[in-house]
């Protein structure tokens, strides 16, 4: 009879998550390995590749500094969205928390950027400030020419205008994020907190930051994730080659760079198989330290008890 349970559950098991594996392997795990196949080799992006250049590839994108500068961008874009998105965003979802007027549509137009494809904001902000912009010609009809930059094409605040641009379109994201989270914390804390004299800002670093915790951790894993594979707003505003020049290139346009237009598809690939490998250790690494609080109490054992 336990064997016969057993079997039961396993097929239960199978019947749910198999089309979901199914889709996973076929779209995520498949093309890894073609990636990882096809970058020991120099391939043109159609036939069998026959020309094996086992690891040459690899070296050759470890030995361009180019390649090491854009993985410098992209770290620098992980912290940098962390330290500006992070604070701001607890800071908007404390305030729409309060009772007041026009808080729906606070709400609504600081999701609007999130919402809007990357090609309309990368296409907008591309026009708003090239030198001959609406920004720089806003800024001399005000008598501030002092201030008047070349925002794109300047290396000393191309990085700055980039970090403007991603905030201002994913801080939406955060900030219902950690909306979520504060209506999840039960009232009745705030409650005994104002009853025990403690002052607003002391309830919020007592009560929200703790038990907003895990939404702060999960939403920063997903900050991670984006940064290191950010491409379609670089590359849209920059454009294909002067992204290397401004100082804002990423892993993922090095890759577009050197692989698509090179037409070297295998070199392609092996920067593919190295963004992945470099995006999945520093996840393995965040959730070991960071999430592993949140996840080990969410695991059942066989005999559905939560695992410790």
């Amino acid at each position: 009879m336990a064997r016969r349970t057993d079997w039961r559950v396993r097929g239960e098991i199978a019947l749910l998550a198999g089309p979901g594996i199914l889709v996973f392997v076929t779209f995520v795990i498949l093309p890894v390995l073609m990636a990882a196949f096809y970058g020991f080799f120099k391939w043109k992006g159609f036939g069998f590749p026959d020309d094996f250049v086992g690891f040459e590839n690899y070296l050759l994108i470890l030995k361009d500094t180019t390649f090491r500068e854009a993985v410098g961008h992209n770290l620098f874009i992980v912290v940098a969205s962390l330290i500006l998105q992070g604070p701001l965003a607890i800071l908007f979802a404390l305030l729409m928390n309060q009772r007041m007027r026009g808080r729906s549509l606070i709400r609504v137009l600081i999701f609007v950027p999130y919402v809007i494809s990357e090609v309309v904001v990368g296409t907008g902000w591309s026009l708003m400030l090239r030198d001959t912009g609406a920004l720089n010609s806003m800024l001399e009809k005000l008598g501030l020419e002092s201030l008047v930059q070349s925002w794109i094409a300047d290396p000393s605040v191309a990085m700055g205008t980039l970090m403007f641009i991603i905030s201002w379109k994913y801080i939406g994201f955060a900030v219902i994020l950690m909306l979520a989270g504060l209506q999840s914390i039960p009232e009745e804390l705030y409650e005994a907190a104002s009853i025990d004299g403690a002052s607003f800002w002391q309830t919020q670093w007592r009560i929200t930051l703790p038990l907003l915790g895990p939404t702060i951790r999960i939403w920063a894993f997903l900050s991670i994730i984006g940064s290191l594979q950010l491409f379609d707003l670089v590359n849209i505003i920059w454009g294909q080659y002067v992204a290397a020049t401004a100082g804002t290139s990423t892993m993922a346009t090095y890759m577009y760079q050197n692989g698509h237009l090179a037409g070297n598809y295998g070199f392609g690939n092996a920067v593919a198989v190295l963004l992945f490998l470099i995006s999945l250790v520093i996840a393995l690494v965040y959730q070991r330290f960071a999430l592993r609080r949140d996840t080990a109490g969410a695991v059942t054992g066989p005999s559905g008890r939560k695992s410790s």
